[in-house]
């Protein structure tokens, strides 16, 4: 009997099966985690090829190790890419691929609204090394058409964006990039995870992801990883990783990845089943001025969602009447929702931009990138939903 070919298995099914064979070495049923910082040559002759790249196997952990390789090859599957580099941080793989990709002279187009630590990568670090940032709203294509320029290197965008879900058209934007000699799409794909949107396949040259959320899933590790074509993967794996940033991830944590990879589309599902009710809830209770979640019908860019989205993902945003004052009471009122930040995890946790992760910027600040002061983001966790609904309620009637 022949084995199922990836034509005919399923995203779950390849989520805990690709790239590993039970059957094979000892028949563990779950990849070992192999604990190694080096690897041993049979000869002399082996390490010189091994060196040289022109022999197959492990030098060092800081550039393969076993476990992370079987990561790398089941993420690479499930976002549709050539290959996958995994790191120690979502962080880790944004730096790691841009310092590869960037020189100094080059310019990132990137969107208004960013994760605030990649929005620091850029202006406090990249541009202090002689790359041009240039933020714009990508909601519409045309201001990234008005602003592209021979010297864009990247056009890198988060869709949902976080924290206030604005989408951005994945189609429309590459297509504009690429009509650009060596302009490249970098989209951070973590608020979605492969099983909801698959970047590449609409057009975007790289995926990054934070693995640290709905890749894992549990609240107990801190990853990232990068897809896209295995050439340029293998520069950013000898230069960006090995030589510019050290970002390696551990043989444990990728066995932690492995293991939320299986659950993962079951998780979203709920993710995605939660977050719809408690946004239909929000959308419509007077405390509120407005719910921004794709799933929505009155979200502006629905028809999008529909479009390049499986489902509207399990992040929601929306402003309280009352500015920062009611932003904070909403965050002190929770009982069971949990005042952190992050995302994705089993939890359903809480965040108030203003006071929390964008405190750093002035009011006018915020504004400009498009994070008013009575913003909450929830990532919806998988808890019933009846107790998720009573919590919100009693939380905005304070």
């Amino acid at each position: 009997m022949s084995k199922p070919t990836h034509e005919t298995l399923g995203f779950s099914t390849r989520a805990i099966h690709h790239a590993y064979d039970a059957y094979a070495g000892t028949g563990d049923l779950n990849p070992p985690v192999h604990m190694s910082s080096t690897y041993t040559f049979p000869t002399v002759e082996d390490g010189m090829k091994r060196f040289a790249g022109e022999q197959q196997g492990f030098v060092y952990s800081r550039v393969g190790n076993p476990t992370t390789v079987l990561l790398e090859q089941r993420l690479a599957d499930l976002e549709g890419g050539e290959a996958a580099l995994v790191t120690a941080s979502g962080m880790g793989a944004t730096a790691a691929l841009l310092w590869t990709l960037l020189k100094p002279g080059d310019e990132i187009i990137a969107d208004k609204t960013l994760y605030g630590c990649t929005y620091a990568f850029f202006n406090h670090g990249l541009a202090k090394f002689g790359v041009t940032i240039t933020h714009v709203d990508m909601a519409d294509p045309a201001n990234l058409a008005a602003a592209i320029s021979a010297k864009t290197r990247i056009v890198f965008f988060e869709s949902p964006a976080n924290p206030n879900m604005r989408l951005v058209d994945i189609p429309a934007v590459a297509a504009i990039a690429h009509q650009h000699d060596n302009c490249k799409v970098v989209v951070d794909n973590t608020y979605c995870t492969p099983y909801l949107q698959r970047p590449l396949e609409l057009g975007a040259d790289y995926v990054v992801h934070s693995a640290t959320k709905y890749l894992g899933g549990h609240g107990d590790l801190i990853a990232g990883a990068i897809v896209g074509d295995a050439e340029t993967l293998t520069q950013v794996r000898f230069y960006g990783i090995k030589d510019m940033t050290g970002a390696v991830m551990s043989s444990q944590d990728a066995f932690l990845v492995l293991r939320g990879l299986k659950t993962l589309a079951l998780r979203m599902d709920r993710h995605c089943q939660n977050a719809q009710a408690i946004a239909a809830f929000l959308a419509n209770h007077p405390a509120v001025a407005v719910c921004h979640y794709p799933g929505l019908e009155s979200f502006p860019q629905y028809a999008l969602a529909q479009r390049q989205m499986a489902q509207p993902g399990g992040m929601i945003a929306f402003e309280l009447k009352g500015g920062f004052e009611a932003g904070c009471r909403f965050m002190n009122a929770l009982k069971l929702i949990t005042r952190a930040v992050s995302l994705g995890d089993a939890e359903s946790l809480a965040q108030h931009p203003a006071s929390m992760t964008h405190s750093t910027y002035t009011p006018e600040e915020r504004a400009e990138h498009m994070i008013s002061e009575g913003l909450v983001r929830i990532s919806a966790g998988l808890e019933d939903i009846a107790d998720l609904l009573r919590d919100v309620e009693q939380a905005l009637c304070h």
